[in-house]
């Protein structure tokens, strides 16, 4: 199969969706791989690295897309890439398609097949989510740390304390693996940790597993409303697979909150689960809603493309290489985690979380590839 690799365009976006030693996997099974000139610097993976590794370099996103019968990206294919995605081409990226409607119409509109790395599913776990996740979720903490400082528009609460002087109060939101990791990094850093989740069972596990600085609260309106006031910096942690994040603090509810507190909505791929939240860039991340400074970067990992990019490979690499192997119709049959992933099929909807966001209709993956093969 011929795999194409082009440049992410998303602002401030220096990931790439594979590194050298993922293409000398791919080459030495069989594939062709066509990288875009420059698409692994941002990385710190030049040209000549690809080549040498069994890749070849294409001047253009037009021939990175134009020659690939699948094309592996990192994050949603923006408008102006549409129209180079070809019908039956498959697409392997992020989408995140519950947070945009247009985007989730454009896509279906190309007759692609986009395989999505956020709902591909094993048990329980969401492994191609998994790394970026523990990415975003030590972030947050660095991102609201910085924030707090009053120079930065923040209340100028220093996360840990010093001896004498009380420590910043975090309140996590969601227990999974953005949870965990920020809870874990703001524990570290000397703070006073709420850790928030629903499932009881996942509560006593974090119960055990955290440092003495962390309690664990069942999560609920109420508990939020309790806890939010006082709060220096909220994390927004919460994940629905595929589906838009459900709105867990109101507008109403940022009057509880202490003038230059900080909210960081890690969920803001999905839509995010504060109401106020809308994506922000790494240019300009934050911004101000009645006193609370709000980052909603939608690429967080972005900003550490090194650590992200291999991170990222090291999970997708296996997927991509069933991928290949099987094309789209095989994967869809034979394996369940790939037709989880399956969002969009020559031009059906798939993903029933999805449909649901939208009010749109959706065909089960395997009725789906029988009516484009």
């Amino acid at each position: 199969m011929k795999i194409g690799v082009p440049t992410e365009i998303k602002p401030q976006e220096n990931r790439v969706a594979l590194t050298p030693a993922g293409a000398d996997r791919l080459v030495a099974a069989g594939h062709q791989v066509f990288v875009q000139a420059g698409a692994g610097i941002g990385s710190g993976f030049d040209d000549a690295t690809y080549v040498t590794a069994g890749a070849r370099i294409v001047p253009t996103a037009d021939a990175a897309f134009g020659e690939a019968d699948m094309v592996v990206k990192v994050k949603e294919p923006l408008g102006v890439e549409w129209p180079r995605i070809k019908r039956n081409q498959i697409v392997f990226t992020y989408f995140h398609l519950a947070a945009d409607r247009e985007l989730t119409d454009g896509l279906l509109a190309t007759g692609c097949h986009g395989f999505a790395y956020e709902t591909l599913q094993v048990g329980r776990t969401l492994p191609l989510l998994t790394p970026m996740s523990e990415v975003a979720g030590r972030m947050s903490i660095q991102a609201g740390a910085y924030h707090l400082e009053r120079a930065h528009g923040g209340s100028g609460i220093l996360l840990g304390g010093v001896p004498g002087v009380k420590r910043a109060k975090v309140l996590v939101i969601g227990g999974g693996v953005v949870g965990i990791n920020a809870a874990r990094m703001a524990c570290g850093l000397g703070a006073d940790v709420t850790l928030m989740d629903v499932d009881l069972d996942r509560l006593r596990y974090l119960d055990e597993v955290m440092p003495a600085n962390c309690r664990t609260v069942h999560s609920s309106p109420f508990a939020i409303r309790e806890h939010l006031e006082h709060a220096d910096l909220v994390v927004g942690a919460v994940l629905i697979p595929g589906a838009a994040a459900p709105k867990l603090v109101r507008r109403a509810d940022l009057a509880l909150m202490k003038p230059g507190s900080v909210i960081v909505d890690v969920a803001v791929d999905q839509g995010g689960c504060v109401e106020t939240c809308k994506p922000t860039t790494h240019a300009n991340p934050t911004y101000v809603v009645d006193g609370i400074v709000h980052y909603c970067v939608a690429n967080m990992p972005g900003a550490v493309p090194r650590t992200s990019t291999v991170a990222l490979t090291n999970a997708t690499l296996g997927w991509t290489l069933q991928l290949a192997r099987m094309g789209a119709a095989g994967a869809v049959e034979q394996s369940e985690p790939l037709r989880l992933a399956a969002n969009i099929l020559g031009g059906h909807l798939t993903c029933a979380a999805v449909g649901e966001a939208f009010g749109l209709a959706t065909l089960d993956p395997r009725e789906a590839i029988k009516r484009v093969s």
